[in-house]
């Protein structure tokens, strides 16, 4: 049988037909497998885990197919019940494939301690910025007579008197006690008064 015969037989045609079927079979069970294999199409919704202690952290995320690392624990957040995770990766609402892993800190049991900085004879400008950076707060500001006005005199944590290195939670309120400015002027008034009498006699 000559090519030309060949090709237009009914036998050529028949095996063309059974190899374009073959084609698309293998190419069905390929992209099959694709779908299995990469989740084609397959998501899933990650869930809020704020305030989760880590073990409903493993039963929620177990339900759903999903995993967890924890990271870390971060400095304490009175808003959040201590040892319940506070930042998680990714967040709440985004879209993740089965199995995918969510990276979770969480709160720390309590306030961590900072060291108190020599603050006296600085003034409240410097002195209040400074304290804020370290995680505390500014308490009961009271005045008492000294010539640098506004200037830091004492510093007390719960009625206790602080000196630089002393160690307090952070988030602790620091009261201050600082300089009026006013003894200088009452000092020189005084002067001129007692120049002025000498003078007089």
């Amino acid at each position: 049988m000559t090519l030309g015969k060949y090709l237009t037989s009914k036998s050529f045609f028949k095996q063309l037909l059974l190899a374009f079927g073959i084609i698309v079979v293998l190419a069905f069970l390929i992209l099959q497998w694709l779908s299995y294999t990469t989740d084609h199409g397959t998501e899933i919704t990650v869930p809020d885990l704020r305030k989760l202690t880590e073990q409903q952290v493993e039963e929620k995320l177990d339900e759903l197919d999903l995993g967890y690392v924890l990271l870390d624990t971060v400095d304490y957040n009175k808003d959040f019940p201590k040892y319940t995770v506070v930042q998680q990766d990714p967040l709440p609402g985004a879209k993740v494939k089965d199995g995918r892993k969510i990276y979770i800190k969480v709160n720390s049991a309590d306030f961590g301690m900072v060291t108190i900085p020599d603050m006296i004879e600085k003034t409240l400008r410097q002195a209040e910025p400074s304290l804020v950076a370290l995680g505390l707060e500014i308490g009961k500001k009271t005045y008492k007579p000294y010539l640098g006005k506004d200037m830091v005199l004492e510093m007390y944590a719960n009625g206790k008197k602080l000196k630089a290195g002393d160690k307090v939670k952070k988030a602790s309120k620091i009261d201050l006690v600082l300089g009026d400015g006013k003894v200088g002027f009452e000092e020189e008034t005084d002067s001129i008064k007692n120049t002025d009498t000498e003078t007089a006699e």
